[in-house]
């Protein structure tokens, strides 16, 4: 298969149906106008785009999964005894399950249970900036940028979480710091290419029972790409799941990173959202490229 044109006609495919596809979901915005849409696709022999794969955005909860392997790698499974592994079935700002499960947030990538990631962090490391480092690092010279406008968005909710799970024993830092640390990786900004490379360490799931380390490696990754799986798009982690079959993992800024093992990591980007708040022709060009590809981890292609 030519990777190349596969992408060359998913954007054709979704430059064409754009505004029936929105209108199809049911965008939270009916006043945007469709699109526009880019895609990359990183594999060990480089990354492949089309569209408006140049166009940067703020990847938002997307920088959940990178928190999220960094504390695996301080913590190891002492995260979840933090924060749990289910699916919420709720929207990612929503504060009901603090109350029921008295401050264990459901699972890492809602925002109550990113801040308790976050918490970790800030406790391991010196720097706030740890998770942009972490991107910086996998970007391989790639330029990246913070987004002024979501470094200085209002953080009340955010601040009650963290006030509830601090009455609840679930917060060693200040609430302050985390907010700042949380901001600054809500706020990378990169490009379709940028974010496919980042995320291509994600992919490296073979384990090696001669090396350790690596065995370790993979295992942490295994861990994280089945959260992705579970919870990467909230209440509608479900749906993602039937229609594409690769872990993934959205952000309000219009990116969703998905990951196909062992073979590549997929990013798309297109800011008009479901009422879920995922990228509505994002979630369709993922499932395009995964039935063309037969990269869903449920089974190959169907002839």
């Amino acid at each position: 298969m030519d990777l190349q044109n596969a992408l060359n006609d998913i954007a054709e495919e979704i430059a064409a149906n754009a505004a029936k596809l929105e209108a199809e979901a049911d965008a939270k915005d009916e006043s945007a106008e469709p699109g526009p849409f880019g895609i990359a696709v990183a594999t060990p022999d480089g990354v492949l785009t089309a569209g408006a794969a140049g166009t940067f955005f703020p990847i938002q909860s997307i920088s959940k999964v990178f928190a999220l392997d960094l504390a695996m790698r301080a913590c190891g499974d002492r995260v979840f005894e933090r924060v749990g592994r289910e699916p919420s079935g709720d929207p990612f700002n929503s504060v009901i399950d603090l109350e029921r499960t008295k401050g264990i947030p459901r699972n890492p990538f809602i925002n109550a249970g990113a801040l308790v990631v976050v918490d970790m962090l800030v406790g391991a490391h010196a720097s706030e900036d740890t998770v942009v480092e972490l991107v910086r690092e996998q970007l391989e010279g790639r330029p990246l940028k913070l987004n002024d406008a979501v470094l200085h968005e209002g953080g009340d909710l955010n601040r009650a979480m963290l006030s509830f799970m601090k009455h609840h024993d679930n917060l060693n830092s200040p609430v302050e710091e985390v907010l700042s640390s949380y901001a600054k990786q809500c706020a990378i900004s990169v490009d379709c290419g940028g974010l496919a490379q980042a995320g291509l360490f994600l992919s490296r799931t073979r384990l090696d029972a001669d090396n350790a380390e690596d065995a370790e490696r993979a295992r942490r990754m295994r861990k994280v790409l089945a959260l992705m799986m579970t919870c990467g798009h909230y209440d509608g982690s479900g749906d993602f799941a039937v229609r594409v079959g690769l872990p993934a993992k959205s952000g309000v800024g219009g990116g969703i990173l998905a990951i196909a093992p062992e073979r590549a990591s997929i990013a798309v980007w297109s800011p008009n959202l479901d009422q879920h708040g995922n990228s509505i022709l994002g979630v369709r060009a993922l499932e395009l490229l995964a039935a063309r590809t037969g990269w869903s981890v449920f089974g190959p292609a169907i002839e």
